[in-house]
């Protein structure tokens, strides 16, 4: 129902001349993820742009959102560390958009949605989520906050309604604020990749009051009730996304970032995918099919053609130095025999100072 709703106000918004006059892919895509450790300047955001077309590419995923802090001038979260903090003196979301479209390239903008803080140490800057909102934050069952870890994330509470409010408002500054062509939701998920199996995240008094709200008991760990209703909280938010998309530019392209095989709202991260691509609460899907192995790449594909879904499905290809040519070859054609559409993991790996752009890119073609 969403995605119809999105093609009736994107029709009404031709009519009214309100659609951005950016460039849109209608054959087979051709993405790269771009992240957030590739740029540090204004002509870092353009040699990239010019590198990408150059090789056909045709749509950057170009992340400015890795745990609550923004690429962008925000109103609502602060300048991320690895810009110092501060206004660089430039605005990379507002470049990135303008060098992309003055290569006919589609820009993505690519955040991640649940993280709130990367790594061990806290953060300095009140104003971060992770000090302004402690009360956001998963706590375990027995009281106690999610720990910071070295090399990985501490996420926001998707079941409290403030939260998902947050995350709106956060997102629409994105799509109202900028032509950006989409908006491409990461980590849209439960982060407790590293969390030991015996914990229970999020048990604070709120997230259990709305629990018992619903079902009229307590949370019970690895019960269904339990994980289902923590999956369709994920839901809800990406159909608080969606609504908002809808409201301030339907033309946007909202996608995410899934599991490499059709997911329900009681798997491990509660990312249910599938639900996600058979109601178009998303009008693509990208799954992060990163096996090393051809043949359990090939499944993953088949897994997502089979689903049948009414949505775009982009496959998602890790290129890194540990996949051979051969390996990629096979991959590669296992993809396209599926779908026309795919993205590669990572801009890196394609362009830096070992790139293989020139020896991947051209697998790629027809």
């Amino acid at each position: 129902m969403i995605k119809g709703l999105r093609w009736i106000g994107l029709l009404l918004a031709v009519a009214s001349g309100c659609v951005s006059t950016g460039p849109r892919v209608t054959g087979p895509v051709r993405a790269i993820w771009i992240t957030r450790f590739d740029y540090k300047s204004e002509a870092d955001i353009r040699r990239i742009v010019d590198e990408t077309a150059d090789a056909g590419f045709n749509t950057l995923m170009f992340q400015v959102r890795g745990n609550g802090t923004a690429f962008w001038r925000s109103e609502l979260e602060p300048w991320a560390d690895e810009l110092g903090g501060r206004d660089p003196g430039f605005d990379p979301l507002e470049v990135a958009v303008e060098a992309a479209h003055a290569r006919a390239l589609e820009l993505h903008a690519w955040v991640n949605v649940i993280p709130s803080w990367r790594g061990k140490t806290p953060p300095t800057n009140p104003a971060q989520l992770y000090n302004a909102h402690p009360e956001w934050h998963w706590t375990d069952q027995r009281g106690a906050r999610q720990p910071l870890i070295d090399g990985f994330y501490v996420s926001l509470n998707p079941c409290l309604p403030e939260v998902r409010r947050y995350l709106v408002d956060v997102f629409r500054e994105i799509v109202a604020g900028y032509e950006v062509d989409g908006l491409h939701l990461d980590y849209v998920r439960f982060v407790d990749d590293l969390s030991p199996p015996e914990l229970d995240y999020p048990r604070d008094p709120r997230t259990v009051a709305l629990f018992h709200a619903n079902h009229g008991a307590l949370p019970k760990t690895g019960s269904h009730p339990w994980k289902k209703w923590r999956g369709d909280q994920v839901t809800t938010l990406v159909r608080a996304i969606a609504e908002m998309i809808e409201d301030e530019r339907p033309d946007v392209i909202l996608s995410a970032a899934v599991g490499s095989r059709p997911e329900g709202p009681t798997d491990k991260h509660y990312r249910d995918s599938t639900r996600w691509a058979r109601e178009g609460l998303v009008d693509a899907v990208f799954p992060m099919n990163y096996s090393p192995d051809p043949k359990e790449f090939a499944s993953r594909v088949g897994s997502w053609a089979r689903l049948g879904s009414p949505v775009r499905v982009v496959t998602g290809v890790h290129v890194g130095p540990d996949r051979s040519n051969a390996v990629l070859r096979q991959e590669f054609s296992a993809a396209l025999r599926r779908s026309p559409h795919v993205c590669l993991f990572a801009y890196s790996y394609l362009f830096g100072a070992d790139g293989r752009a020139g020896e991947l890119v051209p697998l790629l073609q027809p």
